[in-house]
């Protein structure tokens, strides 16, 4: 019985792990996204492209990657994970190191088309602050981002 009992837990534990790992975007799938967003918005216009990026059930969030979209200025323009952030002015936001990562992201846009950056930002599966690295195109006036969870 005992046996049983710690290979019914072992298993229990080995399949959570797996299940975990499931649960995070990869960097390919981060890179990947940022381009069928870019395709999206030159598809459909920034209007409808955003709308559909904010949409917690649409094409564009998948576990814990979403695609986000900032003006040059720092302007929250689309958001997969808080639609609160959305008309926000994030250039002096600062993440639990105190590090002003959309500022940082807007130097980065300056002068690359496209980049990865790293900052910690809360996960939306897990809900606690996480480090994360994400995936920027240069639009326009805009990056386009998608990131992962560490």
């Amino acid at each position: 019985m005992k046996r049983l009992m710690l290979a019914a837990g072992l298993t229990a534990c080995l399949t959570g792990n797996v299940a975990s790992a499931q649960d995070r975007g990869t960097a390919a799938e981060a890179e990947a996204m940022v381009k069928k967003a870019v395709a999206f918005i030159k598809q459909n216009g920034a209007e409808k492209a955003y709308a559909e990026f904010s949409n917690k059930q649409g094409q564009f969030v998948d576990r814990d990657l979403y695609v986000m979209v900032h003006s040059t200025e720092g302007k929250c323009l689309a958001h997969g994970a808080n639609d609160k952030l959305i008309g926000r002015d994030m250039l002096e936001v600062k993440d639990s190191d105190g590090k002003t990562y959309m500022k940082e992201r807007m130097e980065l846009a300056k002068t690359k088309v496209s980049f990865w950056q790293d900052y910690k930002f809360t996960n939306p599966v897990s809900k606690k602050i996480e480090p994360k690295a994400a995936y920027c195109e240069r639009v326009d006036n805009t990056t386009v981002c998608s990131g992962i969870y560490k």
